[in-house]
């Protein structure tokens, strides 16, 4: 079994090129990950007038006078995701974004990235998701959190009628920040194993969770993906970097993730070659009886 690791940075480059590429720089070079993951919201489409103009609910953590001034401050455009995608293929790490409506799934369509993610608050927007199955080759991955058993059947559904249920990662999620260990809930990677695994290209885990230790557990029950929330400094202003890891989270996270997915497996034969020198040497055998006298 082989498992990735999706770096997000999603908003925590806090509106500037420069941490966002130093983001990809420790991710790719320090960390090791597979993916480094960025946000496009069109917010004007996203929301209301009256969201838009609303203060932020979390006035300490707003870059801007309304909550749809904090978002366009966070906002990059298309030119600045291509310079993005050109960072990590630089350093040698996969780009990729979230995208929140259809305006940005269009957008983000174009830099042909080998993945787009679907966050949980937007997983039934058919709309988006038909343009996505549409004019995105690549594999599309979505997150479940904050979403029922019923919608779930539903977004496979609309995947299977398009053709593109096996191009479909699905993310076993709770939608907090951070969340406590009880909410994790890591049986739902065995559930959706269970229910969609024949139907979609693999099953995933997106956590917002303190620590490592639960990411390990969902990979031994099979989720083929791990995405977690990346930051500098977990104390830097925004909602997200309370429940992201630092960069030496993220090593680990990479570097620890590897070795449980390597080590899922059977033996391939009773005694493997390793043991045989020990077997060899140290395996207690009954003596063999002596020869009965004639």
């Amino acid at each position: 079994m082989s498992v990735k690791v999706i770096a997000e940075v999603g908003c925590n480059h806090m509106g500037s090129m420069d941490i966002a590429k130093e983001l990809i720089q420790v991710a790719a070079i320090y960390a090791k990950a597979d993916v480094v993951k960025f946000q496009k919201r069109n917010n004007r489409e996203l929301l209301t007038e009256a969201q838009y103009n609303a203060p932020h609910p979390n006035p300490a953590n707003s870059y801007g006078d309304t909550y749809g001034a904090h978002r366009e401050f966070l906002e990059f455009n298309v030119d600045q995701h291509h310079e993005l995608k050109a960072e990590c293929e630089k350093f040698g790490i996969e780009y990729s974004t979230s995208v929140w409506d259809t305006t940005s799934a269009r957008e983000m369509a174009t830099l042909k990235p080998s993945l787009l993610k679907v966050p949980s608050a937007c997983n039934l927007h058919f709309e988006m998701l038909d343009v996505l199955a549409k004019d995105f080759d690549g594999d599309i991955h979505l997150s479940l959190g904050m979403t029922t058993h019923d919608e779930e059947q539903q977004i496979v559904d609309f995947f299977v009628e398009r053709g593109r249920a096996k191009d479909l990662v699905l993310y076993a999620c709770t939608s907090g920040y951070p969340v406590a260990f009880d909410d994790l809930c890591l049986l739902e990677v065995t559930r959706l194993k269970d229910k969609f695994g024949d139907q979609v290209k693999s099953i995933a885990f997106s956590g917002h969770h303190l620590g490592i230790a639960a990411d390990m557990a969902a990979v031994a029950l099979g989720a083929e993906w791990v995405e977690r929330h990346f930051t500098m400094d977990r104390t830097w202003k925004g909602t997200d970097h309370s429940a992201s890891l630092e960069p030496d989270g993220l090593r680990r996270l990479c570097r620890d993730v590897r070795a449980v997915a390597k080590s899922l497996k059977y033996k391939s034969t009773e005694i493997l070659p390793v043991e045989q020198v020990q077997r060899d040497k140290l395996k207690w055998r009954p003596k063999p009886k002596a020869a009965e006298a004639a």
